[in-house]
């Protein structure tokens, strides 16, 4: 009985480490890439845009793009958080904020200028093999 309970706490110790080495992105890591924001309830209807995103010293810098990946804006300033994101830019003569919240490791929510809401998916780029 001794033996197997000593099996079982190795187990569960190994298990542990395991979970503790696991950690996920968080602040610029974490959203650092390409994502599909659909914006809902716009006066126009509904838009979805390109965020291409990249780390620049801890922080984030990037464009808007829309889906034909014409460029609509240059991400003008940001906030960071752990699992938040705050990006400005000019759409349309206006300065806007878009708020970004991690929801898992590929999917973010939040909203556009704490007016209209936002879901974004992270856009995964195939590898190509040579």
């Amino acid at each position: 009985m001794k033996k197997l309970s000593s099996i079982f706490f190795a187990i569960l110790f190994i298990a542990i480490s395991f979970t503790a080495t696991a950690q996920s992105k968080s602040g610029a890591e974490y959203f650092n890439g390409k994502w599909s924001v659909l914006i809902k309830g716009l006066p126009q209807g509904d838009t979805k845009m390109i965020f291409l995103l990249e780390n620049r010293n801890d922080s984030i810098a990037g464009v808007v793009q829309d889906t034909t990946g014409g460029e609509i804006a240059k991400i003008t300033s940001v906030e960071l958080k752990d699992n938040e994101v705050t990006l400005y830019f000019t759409a349309q003569g206006y300065d806007v904020n878009l708020v970004l919240t991690r929801k898992d490791d590929d999917h973010a929510t939040g909203s556009l200028m704490s007016m209209f809401d936002a879901e974004a998916d992270r856009v995964k780029v195939p590898v190509v093999s040579k």
